[in-house]
């Protein structure tokens, strides 16, 4: 499965399937047929290296492809960056909530234990993204995903986590921002999808107030992380819904 690539499995030296391997064209087609199933995709490529160097360049790429055309397309349509190389970040972020641990990253949330897993489908939005951004990074593309609920944590009550991704990061007005403001990587944590070096957003002053009304969150319960890729994933307590919402919910 692609959430047991989070313990991602260690490949031998050498591929102990030496021979009879298929061709990548038979390859293709096979998982053309399967829709790119994600789960077979992460399983055999943790069980082979040749398989794990074709799922990265090709697999994941028509994966990513077939989920969410019209944001790839947007993603990939910039000369000044180019997604390719990170199809296999970007798959797992597209359907991967990463969940966070006690005493993990979070400054604001180090008491509770939520493990990662496997979302069958979400939706991401620019629009939504846009709402993460302060006014002066507002011509910045950034697609974020919607919350993923995880009810009654405690004293935090309801959690939601949310993920995204940039547009042309390396480019981008945040991430001039934060070297402006020299913004401190995270000494130890990194980035669930790519194992790349972390902002926090929450004490470089950069979240909006905008991205609480987006989420439906109390003001100072969010915060959310970027990472050297462009990726970005945070947590949020939810407000409750009111007993008006919540029957209609029910309709």
């Amino acid at each position: 499965m692609l959430v047991a690539k989070q313990y991602r499995c260690t490949h031998s030296a050498a591929c102990v399937c030496t021979k009879g391997h298929l061709s990548e064209d038979a390859i293709f087609l096979v998982f053309q047929h399967l829709n790119w199933n994600p789960r077979l995709i992460a399983t055999l490529s943790c069980a082979c290296k040749w398989f794990d160097e074709i799922a990265k360049h090709v697999l994941w790429k028509e994966f990513c492809r077939t989920r969410a055309p019209k944001m790839m397309l947007d993603l990939q349509s910039s000369g000044s960056h180019s997604i390719d190389g990170n199809w296999e970040a970007l798959a797992k972020l597209l359907i991967y909530c990463s969940g966070c641990t006690k005493g993990g990253l979070g400054l604001l949330f180090n008491r509770i234990h939520i493990p990662g897993h496997f979302v069958y489908r979400t939706r991401f939005s620019r629009t939504s993204g846009n709402s993460f951004l302060i006014p002066q990074c507002r011509t910045d593309v950034l697609y974020v995903s919607d919350p993923c609920e995880h009810l009654d944590q405690g004293e935090e009550g309801d959690v939601g986590f949310f993920r995204g991704i940039f547009k042309s990061f390396s480019t981008s007005k945040v991430r001039k921002m934060l070297i402006d403001r020299r913004a401190k990587l995270h000494p130890t944590e990194v980035c669930p999808y790519c194992k790349a070096k972390l902002w926090s957003m929450l004490q470089a002053k950069m979240i909006p107030m905008s991205a609480c009304t987006r989420l439906g969150s109390f003001d100072d319960c969010i915060e959310y992380y970027v990472c050297l890729n462009g990726h970005m994933f945070g947590i949020c307590t939810l407000l409750p819904l009111s007993d008006s919402e919540g029957a209609s919910e029910l309709e």
